[in-house]
């Protein structure tokens, strides 16, 4: 497959929108009961939970 390089890099169009919304602490982790419920909620919330869920699967 050839692709580009760092497509998850272009992926993330708005850094920080996801800890903006859901009022989380610079520099410490989203709680994670706190991100799954995000998951659920429809809109870019959710887009953005579901997505940082999926990356965080990513090692």
């Amino acid at each position: 497959m050839r692709g580009k390089k760092n497509f998850i890099a272009e992926a993330i169009k708005k850094p920080g929108a996801l800890r903006k919304q859901l009022g989380a602490k610079a520099g410490e982790p989203i709680p994670a009961g706190k991100l799954e419920a995000a998951a659920k909620a429809p809109g870019k919330l959710g887009q953005r939970a579901r997505f940082a869920m999926t990356l965080k699967g990513m090692k």
